[in-house]
C-alpha cells in the first residue's frame, strides 16, 4: 500500500488535525515508511512462538480477597450504607434501566 497527498489529507481530517501544505508532503514519506516496516514484520516466521505482553514476564501481584468486617476501616456497613440509597435491591444499589 502507498500513502499520496489525499490519503495524508483524508487521514488529518477524520482525525481532525489541521496541517498546512508542507506538512502534507512531509507527512507522506513518512507513512510511507511506517507501511514498509510494518509489510516487512508481516514477513517474519512466528509460527510457533507465543504471543506475549511484555518482554520481561511479570507475574501478577494479587492478595487475598478477603472482607474487612472492622467499621473502623470501611468493611462490615453494607446495611449502613444501603439505607442510604433511593432504591436497594438484593445488596446492592438499584439503578434505573438504560437500555430497553
Amino acid at each position: 500500500m502507498s500513502v499520496d497527498r489525499a490519503i495524508v489529507a483524508k487521514i488529518a481530517a477524520l482525525a481532525r488535525i489541521r496541517m498546512d501544505e508542507a506538512a502534507f508532503e512531509r507527512m507522506v514519506p513518512e507513512l510511507n515508511q511506517i507501511l514498509e516496516w510494518v509489510e516487512q514484520l508481516a514477513e517474519v516466521d512466528v509460527t510457533g512462538i507465543e504471543p506475549m505482553s511484555a518482554v520481561i514476564p511479570q507475574p501478577l501481584r494479587l492478595r487475598d480477597d478477603v472482607i474487612d468486617a472492622d467499621p473502623l476501616t470501611g468493611g462490615g456497613v453494607r446495611d449502613a450504607v444501603l439505607a442510604n440509597a433511593p432504591a436497594a435491591e438484593h445488596g446492592f444499589f438499584g439503578v434505573p434501566k438504560v437500555i430497553e
